[in-house]
């Protein structure tokens, strides 16, 4: 008789309460060797909460946990990573004052032991071709403050496979990568499951789940639903097993183009740092009741095209930054907001919002004026008060205004900061990664949310790496590649073939095209 395999993982009755909210309520699951398992639900249904207990990031209150077959407590994710369990977060668990090989040193199980100068050229080197093995390039000796969120998303997936896991959790991993590293990391899940890897996969994109997982084990309001094969499914039945319903439709709104709101013209400018991208005389216009979008792989310019614009970097030429026709290219992100500009950045927790303040504090991030602020003092009523609004509005799940910026997931805070944003009444909104890491009914709500605004009159710029984003509400496409801007392509006439080529920086007159002008007529 042969003996069966037990389970990688096996959960068992996992529950976790936090004041006013269950975060999880009697959980169970089960991972066997070689499996992509997926976790699907809503934006606050519990998964990263689950994922962090099985991590050692968070104690449960009750509940029992095997790996291979024996019982186990893991107290602290540094049991975890002497188990064989790695795990790459939806927020980035990085230093940004370390390079890249310090931050995957400290990641790596035993930490940085032995990591002296040799150690550390030696760990570069596994990093490089790690990296490039897997089709994530990464330059070791970056330090992370000049990464860009999808390069960190690298740095992150890098140490975790680093690690040789037995068991690889992954939250949102490609949240912030482009379709082509999408179906290259799919490439690498998919042999290292061969190799016997079990993956625990968390994503909104139902799309992905179909064509990766196994088997998904679906969560809503903490507690297990349902568990299916999703080959077996259609996107629209793995909504509804996890939202209990389909999307709400996003709803495209005719609205008047009107005069130039936004206008870039010929913006150069140099590195900032060593590994920055520099920006070459980069144009566009954005018309009111537009929307505008940017298309690119992450660390081509966004960056800095992002900080010149909403205020942060101020060596842009007075005239290269136009709002309502007026230079401001050397004012501060203050000033450019009292001019008519909103900006949600890409990164949330510590640039779109303060993690250790109450979301009614944050609302005065970007709310400046009466009622909210009067002779330099603040009204926290009514502070409080459009914090509620946006709650409500945006149906952001929190206990109230006074919850910490920090104890939202990362669906919700992201709900919230565009709710704040859009609230101010902007005449100028540019926004990066609108929906990053959001599920499919906040996404839907959230794309409704600009859309509405822009039948305002509101002129809409969005930089996203998720193309379907893109194509489903932007009136006209831009590419960025190494730091140059491609010719705005209309919505409805583009092609993702045409857009893929461009992220290439294959445009007429791209960065790319004389090199592949002269590789075509050397093969000629």
């Amino acid at each position: 008789m042969t003996s069966q395999i037990p389970p990688r993982l096996a959960l068992a009755h996992i529950s976790k309460r936090y004041p006013g909210v269950v975060a999880n309520d009697d959980v169970s699951l089960s991972v066997g060797p070689g499996e992509i398992h997926a976790v699907l639900g809503e934006n606050g249904a519990g998964k990263s909460t689950l994922m962090k207990i099985i991590f050692g990031a968070v104690r449960p209150d009750a509940g029992e946990m095997h790996f291979n077959g024996a019982p186990v407590t893991i107290n602290s994710p540094h049991d975890a990573r002497n188990l064989g369990i790695a795990m790459v977060f939806q927020h980035f668990s990085l230093f940004d004052t370390l390079t890249v090989t310090e931050n995957i040193a400290l990641g790596l199980p035993g930490g940085s032991e032995g990591a002296g100068g040799a150690g550390m050229k030696q760990l570069a080197e596994r990093i490089r071709a790690t990296a490039e093995r897997y089709g994530l390039p990464l330059e070791p000796n970056r330090h992370v403050h000049t990464l860009s969120v999808g390069e960190r998303q690298r740095v992150e997936i890098v140490r975790a496979l680093l690690a040789n896991p037995q068991l690889l959790i992954l939250d949102e991993p490609t949240s912030v990568l482009t379709p082509q590293a999408v179906e290259t990391l799919f490439v690498t899940l998919r042999q290292l499951a061969a190799e016997g890897t079990s993956i625990l996969y968390i994503s909104h994109k139902l799309d992905e789940i179909r064509a990766l997982c196994h088997h998904a084990t679906v969560m809503r309001m903490g507690k297990v639903t349902g568990v299916c094969d999703p080959r077996q499914e259609s996107a629209a039945s793995l909504s509804r097993l996890m939202i209990g319903g389909e999307p709400p439709r996003e709803a495209r709104i005719a609205a008047q183009r009107g005069a130039v709101r936004l206008s870039v013209q010929e913006l150069s400018l140099p590195r900032s740092h060593a590994f920055a991208t520099e920006l070459h005389k980069i144009s566009l216009d954005v018309h009111a009741g537009e929307i505008v979008g940017i298309a690119g792989v992450s660390g081509n310019g966004q960056q800095e095209l992002l900080a010149a614009l909403s205020g942060e970097d101020v060596r842009a030429g007075n005239q290269s930054v136009l709002l309502g026709g007026k230079p401001v290219g050397r004012l501060d992100a203050r000033q450019r907001r009292r001019a008519g500009l909103a900006f949600v950045p890409e990164e949330r927790l510590g640039r779109g919002a303060v993690p250790g303040m109450s979301l009614s504090a944050n609302i005065l991030l970007s709310h400046q004026t009466p009622p909210y602020v009067r002779q330099g003092m603040i009204s926290p009523k009514a502070a409080t008060g459009l914090a509620a609004a946006v709650i409500n509005r945006f149906r952001v799940k929190a206990s109230g205004p006074d919850a910490l910026a920090r104890s939202l997931s990362g669906g919700n805070l992201q709900k919230f900061i565009v709710g704040r944003e859009i609230e101010s009444g902007p005449k100028v909104l540019i926004v990066a990664q609108p929906t990053w890491g959001v599920d499919v009914g906040a996404a839907a709500q959230i794309h409704n949310e600009i859309l509405a605004l822009k039948a305002t009159g509101c002129a809409i710029l969005v930089v996203s790496e998720e193309l379907d984003e893109l194509f489903g509400i932007c009136d006209r496409l831009h590419v960025i590649a190494k730091g140059h801007l491609s010719p705005s392509v209309p919505t409805e006439t583009a092609t993702r073939e045409q857009i893929g080529l461009w992220m290439s920086g294959l445009w007429d007159g791209g960065p790319a095209q004389g090199q592949h002008d002269a590789e075509a007529a050397n093969h000629g």
